[in-house]
């Protein structure tokens, strides 16, 4: 679970509620035929905008805001030097049980195509491929997000227009230019909470998981080209430490530093 998007989006609405309990009313800011412009309009662009199932797929894009395994690089890194020394000592025949006990099935094809003596290029080739579609898939899911969040302000002007339109043409009505000054106004305010409260943070949440979980697979690709061309696990090493940032590249190196250690120790 993501504690930072959860305690952000509390954050944020226990901010909005506090400053209308502190100036008026919290039923002032409820206003039905506001929250159908909004909502009701940002769902309809949504549903021209992308297909039904898309649409009806939004539940789950949001779930992976919340839920989400984290991303661990080192990981990945030392699953890839334990099949590097393992293909050093036995070949590459030896990686096949290995490959099935992976839980990434993005690596697991890789090593299995590995382990057939696919062409190098070949297996570049299908696994660029697949890296590709990942990209897409996760592109269509914070992309629907970020369209919600343009839809949502510009719903909101649209109920600002047609309060305004329906406040001047009953000017001469004192008891209608509250009712529709209330639509202009709220649906503003309704369209920049859900654009800039829900869906664009939650996009670039998205955003930032997909280049994790793209920059894993990237790393796993190298790695596993590098297997194959027999290349030293050391060397296999140093080469997928480039993948990562600086903090995560220190704590690498404090863990290398610890295995070699206790390694030593073992063999002593």
């Amino acid at each position: 679970m993501d504690i930072a998007t959860i305690a952000g989006l509390i954050a944020g609405i226990a901010f909005i509620l506090i400053s209308i309990f502190l100036s008026g009313d919290l039923m002032t800011y409820y206003d039905f035929p506001s929250i159908m412009i909004t909502v009701g309009g940002t769902i309809a662009s949504t549903l021209i905008s992308y297909p039904l199932k898309s649409v009806l797929g939004t539940l789950g894009i949001i779930k992976n805001v919340f839920f989400a395994k984290k991303q661990k690089p080192d990981e990945t890194i030392d699953a890839i030097i334990e099949m590097a020394n393992t293909a050093r000592r036995e070949g590459l025949l030896a990686l096949e049980d290995a490959a099935y006990r992976l839980d990434d099935p993005f690596m697991r094809k890789g090593i299995l195509l590995v382990v057939d003596g696919t062409d190098p290029e070949l297996v570049k080739d299908i696994m660029e491929i697949e890296l590709n579609y990942i990209e897409e898939r996760h592109k269509q899911g914070w992309g629907l997000l970020e369209s919600m969040g343009n839809f949502a302000p510009a719903y909101g002007m649209i109920g600002t227009l047609i309060g305004l339109i329906n406040m001047l043409r009953n000017l001469d009505d004192p008891s209608s230019i509250g009712p529709n000054m209330a639509v202009a106004i709220i649906t503003t305010f309704y369209g920049s909470v859900i654009a800039n409260l829900i869906c664009l943070p939650m996009a670039q949440k998205l955003k930032i998981r997909s280049a994790e979980e793209v920059l894993m697979k990237e790393i796993a690709l190298e790695g596993i080209l590098s297997i194959q061309a027999g290349e030293n696990p050391r060397i296999i090493e140093e080469k997928l430490k480039a993948f990562l940032p600086a903090n995560q590249l220190k704590q690498a190196a404090q863990n290398g530093e610890e295995a070699q250690q206790e390694e030593v120790l073992n063999n002593g």
